[in-house]
């Protein structure tokens, strides 16, 4: 199995937790953003120190609030990889409608390139309509529970999402490259240069080692998508029969697409929260207020869309779960080494996992303690799984 870590990054909090304050009403200085950043940068090098395969970082930006500081995981990632020496790292996820597709394709083969082959391309449509909508000129949205145009704004980043998929595919494995569609037409036509009109466009750098994307999977018409352009899936924060559900299409559809079949867990990665500590009442104590304050953050943006409704449906947006409530829809594992292990074996034999993420960093926890928790995992955990 291989492990991997995932921080969001944001900045270390002494009053996480259900209530006050309103998210918004916090406002952190520059200074404690960037303590958060230079300690994430510490956290994976204790990843790599610890055995990890892989690290993750994000891509956010304009959030004063101090969830998640980092607005640039690819960039982030080149330093990171400096300082490492066989983590591969990622983003989860470059938010790619807040990217010129070609300038992320540049990016990511520089770092990818840089670090002997240790990229990993994670790709995603967004979150958080303050941040999308100031880094495109077309006015692409993102569908948020909270955005009164959510339907029509989905679908539009959905289309514009797929188009720069395309161009960066394009761009990072072929000499040459050129694009034709709804939003994007590359080259520019008619662009003169040196007696003629330039007719394709060369990426450079390229990877000169073998790369992987992967993808953010939350809803049907997407996992119809991504095992069709072969792209691996990322599940997160869903009921494990949703997921089930939707690991087994990918598995269907890329057969039927790529004519091979896949070992039950290739070309999938779980995302699990974890909180382990000596008993499950210290677990839980030590969980909650990190957890609340996740909700605090995401719960308006309709993430409990991948949780279970008690008529087996998925939960209306809106939902704020207690702790409890996410324990049983197994989004957070909580307990004891052996309580988590016996959780991590459960989505090993219910869906053949062998790409397993952990977020271990709580909102508003130390660093320290995340670092802890990255050395039970591994350590404590992961031993009791066969």
């Amino acid at each position: 199995m291989r492990l991997g870590a995932f921080f969001f990054g944001g900045v270390e909090m002494t009053d996480a937790g259900a209530g006050p304050p309103n998210p918004m009403d916090r406002r952190f200085d520059n200074a404690a953003c960037w303590d958060a950043t230079l300690k994430y940068v510490e956290a994976a090098i204790a990843a790599d120190g610890l055995g990890y395969d892989s690290f993750w970082t994000t891509e956010h930006h304009f959030q004063y609030e101090g969830y998640e500081v980092i607005p640039n995981g690819v960039l982030l990632n080149t330093w990171i990889a400096a300082r490492t020496t066989k983590l591969r790292l990622g983003t989860m996820f470059n938010v790619v409608p807040q990217w010129n597709p070609m300038r992320l394709a540049e990016d990511f083969a520089t770092m990818h390139n840089l670090s002997g082959g240790r990229g990993i391309l994670g790709v995603g449509r967004g979150t958080v309509p303050r941040e999308i909508q100031h880094f495109n000129e077309r006015h692409v949205s993102v569908g948020s529970h909270d955005n009164p145009e959510q339907a029509a704004d989905d679908a539009k980043n959905r289309e514009y999402f797929e188009e720069q998929m395309e161009i960066v595919r394009r761009s990072l494995s072929s000499d040459k490259f050129s694009f034709s569609g709804k939003y994007f037409e590359i080259p520019v036509p008619g662009i003169p240069d040196r007696g003629t009109t330039v007719q394709h466009l060369t990426l450079v750098p390229r990877p000169v080692f073998p790369y992987e994307i992967w993808q953010a999977v939350t809803s049907p018409p997407t996992v119809e998508y991504v095992p069709v352009v072969d792209h691996g899936a990322v599940f997160w924060n869903q009921h494990p029969s949703f997921i089930k559900r939707m690991w087994d299409r990918y598995g269907e559809l890329h057969e039927q697409h790529h004519h091979r079949n896949l070992a039950r867990g290739d070309k999938r990665m779980l995302v699990v929260s974890v909180r382990v500590e000596d008993t499950h009442e210290l677990a839980m104590k030590s969980a909650r207020n990190g957890h609340d304050e996740f909700w605090k953050f995401l719960g308006p943006y309709g993430w409990s869309r991948g949780y279970m409704g008690d008529d087996g449906k998925p939960a209306k947006p809106g939902l704020i779960p207690s702790l409890e409530e996410s324990m049983k829809q197994r989004t957070i594992l909580v307990g004891s080494p052996a309580e988590v292990a016996e959780h991590v074996q459960f989505f090993h034999d219910e869906l053949g996992v062998e790409n397993l993420v952990i977020f271990p960093h709580l909102i508003g926890d130390p660093y320290t303690k995340a670092i802890e928790q990255m050395d039970r995992f591994r350590n404590e955990v992961l031993p009791l799984v066969s």
